[in-house]
């Protein structure tokens, strides 16, 4: 924080001696990725703000291609004709490439026709023109080439229509770009030979909003000129009177649009289609047309006859194509053979007989619609054109008759529906039975019965319906006879329907069920719906299972019973259960084992992993409970036990079909006492005394037991200075042996022997005894025993503990008793003496071990040196630093390196004297010796004022940095200094010069 400050305070000071301070330089370019078009024209902006020097500013562009996104590829600069690479040099002397200037600091670059190779990323630089180098001095975006896969299409006509007929043009669009785009479609109208810009007629913007050019608003609002989009690529262009305004080259326009990263919208491809030229004539007087209806004001179901009268001169030898309009729209057309022409949307009418136009003579046109409906109200007019010949497409003039408006009333419903049911109530697996009466109805109606079950928000669901023919289908929810039963449908009476599920789930099969009747009559339908409601109770309602046992814990060989008792808000004799048992063992090992389902019919299905219990298991049934009773309860019995009800609907099988509720019991643990152990081991304690090197036996017997028993022996080891008991070695009962982890070296494998010499009696032998033998050993005995399915331990026993000394030569060691402390500071060295007075035997070997005693009385070796010169490191971790010096053969001294805070701690050595026996040439230990006591206490390692400095950061940072904030400083001041020195000669200067030139041409100094 302080060197923070420091810096602060230097920059504040230059700035204010200095009095100069400015923005930082940073250029911008437009944000990527860029999705574009190939051979569309694109542009990038660029920009720089902050800067010095002159207001207009340079600019440099350069590529990286994907194909080396390392290497900068130069295409052009505003101060450099040679700056574009090779690749570029073509395109930007022919201005296929070029940076237009926008203003001093910002620019654009020009791609006009853009290659797929043009991918990449760009880099806008702009050179330097300040007084030094602050802030960015380049930007970069990125560029991506997509196909351009954008069509627009439309078959070029020549169309010559009368004033007041309609015209319809369609365009093709379709794109196939992977990116999300929008597309644009647009109808433009060009006078003459196309001089003039083109007009707007419509357009469909990217944002699917219709917008009229300005000369189509007026017709736009009310309808007259439209834009619809058929299916997914056809856009159709219809105007419904037109007029000669509309005269000249109608062509369509598509546009593809992407939304660039900085959320504007930017077209990346246009296309046009081949024009089509529209004539419009003026209509002439001698083409009359009238309309007329048999009857204008109607009811549903009625006919409507209107009839188109042509006048014309010689009639006969012309011929006419008549339409009818409904609202402005065409219905029906008439060719001049007589061919009926039909909108699609007519053409079902039509195959059904409702609708019928024709030709009843050259001047007299019949339309025919049967069964009218609402929708045959409005305004009709006839449209007559005529043409040279058949078959000619254009028209050499047309007229359009008044129009007539046609009314159609709605007639009366009279139907009249009453929804009931004989099952409000019913518990799931009970039916349910609907009727619905349909009354004041004229003909065959059709039925339909629909679903809303509680709390349902979305559509309803169809449960059957019946046609005006009988036809019965059911619902997809319902087609299953296996779930709910054979529904039925059926009409009981002239007008009563009755609705039977034979048999319900659950809850969600109550709620509303919905009757929908609908009569057809003179092509007009009415349908009238009414409702009832039902209450499903749920066979879990209430349903709890309860598990109890009247003795949980039972001895080996005993029955014992579970009784799984059953209760529900309903009476549960009524409906089918089934009870399944299951089994934990203990100790828990994961989930309950099943093992038995008892069906509703009494049917047993016991699991084939659980044989034991269908042998000895009995199982029974009453009104409201189930009982399982286990004889002659064995070990693997123990454990925990669960009862599992469920219930069962009426009429339902239970296989392969799902419980209508199911419930668990709580679980009740049984536990199975096994044969009480009779073991009974030696206990009495004894020590004893050996020579070193020589063989010894420890015996652990068994004082009494069951004559079936088997019996597994452990064998532990009490070291001296140690409280901590070591396993030995164990031979379980069928004499398998498994040494311990400090005995699992092949070395003392060899030396500890476990044998077993008798029924009730086993052996330690240990082999070639050494000093670290000495200590207690002890055994523990383990009972087990065969019971049916395996092999138990019943008990187990410890014997008394047997002391082991060694029993050495009169000869004696005499090492240094004197006790020590020595501090020494970590990271040093320092050793520990160990010094043997007086002369040992001849013909002996000597051996030497260093212990350490650490806070809590745990002893550990920490080097041993052998009577063959071998030295062993129990701690493999401090072999580096321990170093056994022994400068002369008395002498055992232990030297420690590299004093760490954990070396601290009591250590002593302990000498050894071997010789060889020559008559069974084996090595006899003859004395040994423990030497004083050396307390060894560490101390922190001692601290330097580097060691200070380096400790201390904000210490640390004063030194480096503050040397430097006082150089800056002192600069600044020898800076400035010279900088008013230097201005104050001058002005000294110029004031003697003014002065000279006074006195020559005597001038006077103002």
């Amino acid at each position: 924080m302080g060197l923070a400050w420091y810096l602060v305070a230097a920059f504040l000071l230059f700035f204010l001696l200095s009095g100069l301070s400015h923005a930082q330089r940073l250029v911008t370019v437009q944000k990527g990725p860029l999705y574009r078009t190939e051979g569309s024209h694109v542009t990038l902006w660029c920009k720089v703000s902050g800067y010095q020097g002159p207001a207009e500013q340079n600019f440099q562009w350069s590529i990286y291609l994907p194909s080396a996104p390392e290497r900068e590829v130069q295409i052009i600069s505003t101060v450099d004709p040679s700056f574009p690479y090779a690749i570029y040099t073509q395109r930007v002397h022919s201005r296929g490439i070029y940076v237009e200037r926008v203003q001093g600091d910002a620019v654009l670059l020009h791609i006009t026709e853009l290659q797929e190779r043009d991918a990449g990323e760009y880099e806008c630089h702009t050179p330097n023109t300040d007084e030094r180098y602050f802030g960015s001095y380049s930007a970069k975006t990125k560029l991506v080439v997509i196909a351009d896969t954008l069509s627009a299409s439309m078959v070029p006509q020549v169309l010559t229509c009368a004033k007041g007929e309609a015209v319809e043009l369609t365009c093709e669009v379709s794109k196939s770009t992977t990116q999300h785009t929008h597309l644009s479609v647009g109808w433009y109208r060009l006078q003459g030979a196309g001089e003039s810009p083109a007009e707007e007629v419509l357009t469909l913007s990217k944002d699917f909003i219709l917008r009229p050019g300005p000369s189509y608003t007026q017709r736009f609002l009310v309808g007259d000129v439209r834009l619809n989009k058929v299916g997914n690529t056809t856009y159709k262009l219809s105007i419904v009177g037109v007029e000669p305004s509309d005269q000249g080259q109608l062509y369509c326009e598509a546009a593809e649009w992407i939304a660039d990263p900085d959320e504007t919208w930017k077209d990346i491809s246009r296309k046009q289609t081949g024009r089509t030229s529209l004539a419009v004539t003026s209509q002439s007087r001698d083409l009359s047309v009238d309309i007329t209806a048999a009857a204008s004001s109607l009811s549903e179901g009625d006919t409507l006859q209107l009839n188109c009268m042509v006048g014309a001169q010689k009639e006969t030898s012309r011929h006419f194509q008549v339409r009818w309009l409904l609202k402005g729209v065409e219905v029906a057309r008439v060719d001049p053979h007589g061919v009926l022409i039909l909108e699609e949307e007519h053409e079902e009418r039509a195959k059904l007989g409702q609708l019928q136009a024709f030709k009843q003579s050259n001047t007299v046109y019949v339309l025919t619609i049967y069964e009218v409906g609402l929708k045959d109200s409005g305004m009709y007019r006839c449209s007559v054109s005529e043409v040279k010949a058949p078959g000619d497409v254009h028209s050499i003039q047309s007229n359009q008759s008044s129009g007539i408006q046609v009314d159609v009333k709605p007639i009366e419903r009279r139907t009249h529906l009453s929804v009931s049911t004989r099952t409000p109530q019913v518990t799931a697996g009970e039916a349910l039975i609907f009727l619905c009466e349909v009354r004041g109805a004229t003909s065959r109606v059709s039925v339909r019965w629909w679903h809303l079950p509680p709390q349902h928000t979305g559509p309803r669901v169809l449960v059957a319906a019946m046609e005006r023919d009988g036809t019965l289908s059911l619902g997809s929810t319902y087609q299953d006879g296996g779930t709910r039963g054979g529904l039925r449908l059926e009409k009981s009476s002239s007008g009563t329907f009755t609705l039977v599920i034979p048999t319900t789930l659950d809850e969600s099969d109550g709620g509303r069920y919905v009757c929908e009747v609908t009569e057809q009559s003179r092509g007009q339908s009415w349908t009238e719906e009414g409702e009832t409601a039902v209450t499903v109770s749920s066979t879990g309602l209430g349903l709890h299972a309860t598990l109890r046992s009247r003795i949980v814990t039972v001895r080996y060989g005993q029955s014992f019973e579970l009784v799984c008792q059953v209760s529900a808000n309903y009476t549960i004799e009524e409906v089918p259960v089934s009870v399944g048992w299951f089994f934990q063992p203990s100790p828990p090992a994961g989930l309950y084992h099943k093992l038995v389902q008892v069906l509703p019919d009494g049917t047993m299905n016991w699991e084939t992993a659980q044989q034991r219990f269908q042998r000895k298991a009995q199982l029974t049934k009453t009104a409201t409970s189930f009982r399982l009773h286990i004889h002659s309860a064995v070990a693997a019995d123990e454990g925990a036990y669960q009862c599992e009800v469920k219930v069962w609907r009426k009429n339902a099988p239970p296989q392969g079909q799902p419980a209508a509720a199911a419930t668990t019991s709580n679980a009740v643990g049984i536990r199975v006492l096994l044969p009480e152990s009779k073991l009974q081991v030696a206990t009495e304690e004894s020590s004893v005394e050996i020579a070193g090197g020589a063989d010894t036996t420890i015996e652990c017997r068994i004082m009494f037991a069951q004559n079936k028993s088997q019996f597994a022996v452990t064998w532990y080891f009490v070291p001296v200075a140690d409280e901590t008991p070591l396993q030995i070695v164990r031979a379980d009962y069928r004499s398998v042996l498994e040494y311990g982890a400090k005995f699992s070296s092949s070395a003392l494998k060899s030396r500890f022997l476990s044998q077993r010499v008798s029924s009730n009696a086993s052996w330690l032998r240990i082999l070639s005894t050494n000093p670290r033998d000495q200590g207690r050993y002890y055994c523990v005995v383990e009972e087990w025993q065969w019971l049916v399915d395996g092999w138990y331990k019943l008990g187990e026993g410890t014997s008394g503990r047997t002391t082991l000394e060694f029993k050495l030569p009169g000869h004696q060691l005499q090492l240094e008793k004197t006790n020590r402390s020595v501090s020494v500071r970590e990271g040093e060295e320092v050793t520990l003496h160990c010094l043997l007075q007086g002369a040992h035997l001849s013909a002996t070997h000597l051996s030497a071990t260093w212990f350490q005693e650490k806070e809590g009385g745990h002893v550990r070796p920490l080097l041993t040196l052998h009577r063959d010169g071998a030295i062993e490191y129990p701690q493999e971790s401090l072999a580096a630093r321990l170093h056994l010096r022994r400068p002369a053969a008395a002498d055992f001294s232990l030297t420690l390196r590299s004093v760490e805070e954990g070396d601290a701690g009591l250590y002593h050595c302990q000498v050894q004297e071997w010789q060889l026996q020559s008559e069974v040439k084996s090595w006899a230990l003859q004395a040994l010796a423990s030497s004083g006591y050396t307390q060894l206490a560490t101390i922190p390692p001692e601290s330097t004022v580097l060691s200070r400095i380096c400790s201390s950061p904000s210490l640390l940072n004063f030194i480096l940095y503050f040397p430097l904030v006082l150089i800056l400083l002192l600069t600044l001041g020898v800076f400035c200094w010279c900088f008013r020195l230097r201005k104050n000669k001058k002005g000294s200067i110029t004031g003697d010069q003014v002065m000279e030139l006074q006195g020559t041409n005597g001038f006077e100094k103002t």
